[in-house]
């Protein structure tokens, strides 16, 4: 070729005709995650047709000697005796729960009720709830919604005008714990000023959430002062309510005292 010469053009490809195929856009990402789950898939299968191959594994041997199973009943000798009575706490509760009630504290006199021949040593569900809550209705049902089941109570006078009243409400035993309910619900408010005894109280001895309380004295014009102490505890299914009313001081001592006495008898 002379170095004049031009170099031609390449023909222009005809109107209409195809240029070269392409592969769509995704399509190997589709065939290598289709691989991939076929894969895990197929592995799953494989393991698991293998591990049903195999035989149980058996389990440990139990640590306690004797608990094999089928149960074997134990020789005599070594059979426990049966709890005693004096340890039986169902055996004791559930029988007559006024002879729990603590005896007549020194230097009390009988009730005017007792007096009278018309006290049977029971209060009834309105009749606890009547007495010492300013809101009875509400009493009534939370008492009664956690499975309230009786009340024995005894009380006694005291000096001139005063009184002590002793309650023990027992409640069923099941998954509810009324005992435990009702006495935490009244030591919570008692150090409110308002309807509580305006402070933390003291603990009771030989109980791990039993408290006793001294209330202010309450003065009004034309009647003689009003004092009051209180104790709370549980024990089972029996919570505690002792009271004591009178018209001159109340010292710890006669209200600690009582509560520890009924303690001991639960």
């Amino acid at each position: 070729m002379e170095p004049n010469d031009t170099i031609p053009a390449a023909p222009e490809a005809p109107v209409g005709t195809p240029g070269p195929r392409r592969r769509p856009r995704g399509r190997t990402t589709l065939i290598i995650t289709a691989a991939a789950l076929l894969g895990i898939s197929g592995g799953v299968a494989v393991g698991y047709g293998i591990q049903a191959e195999r035989p149980p594994t058996p389990l440990s041997a139990l640590s306690q000697p004797g608990l094999g199973y089928p149960a074997k009943a134990l020789p005599a000798d070594r059979v426990p005796a049966p709890l005693p009575v004096a340890q039986d706490r169902q055996v004791k509760t559930d029988g007559d729960l006024r002879k729990l009630l603590v005896d007549k504290p020194k230097g009390a006199k009988k009730s005017l009720a007792d007096e009278l021949g018309i006290g049977d040593g029971w209060a009834t569900l309105p009749e606890y709830a009547q007495d010492f809550y300013k809101d009875p209705n509400y009493m009534f049902e939370s008492l009664a919604g956690g499975d309230f089941r009786r009340v024995a109570s005894a009380s006694w006078r005291r000096g001139q005008y005063g009184d002590i009243q002793v309650q023990l409400i027992q409640f069923r035993s099941g998954d509810l714990l009324g005992a435990s309910d009702h006495v935490a619900d009244q030591v919570a408010y008692m150090d409110e000023e308002k309807g509580g005894a305006g402070n933390l109280g003291h603990a009771i001895k030989g109980s791990r959430e039993g408290r006793y309380f001294l209330f202010p004295v309450e003065r009004e014009a034309g009647y003689l002062p009003s004092y009051r102490a209180r104790a709370l505890a549980v024990r089972g299914d029996i919570a505690m309510d002792i009271n004591i009313y009178d018209t001159v001081p109340i010292s710890k001592k006669d209200i600690r005292t009582l509560a520890e006495r009924q303690l001991e008898r639960l």
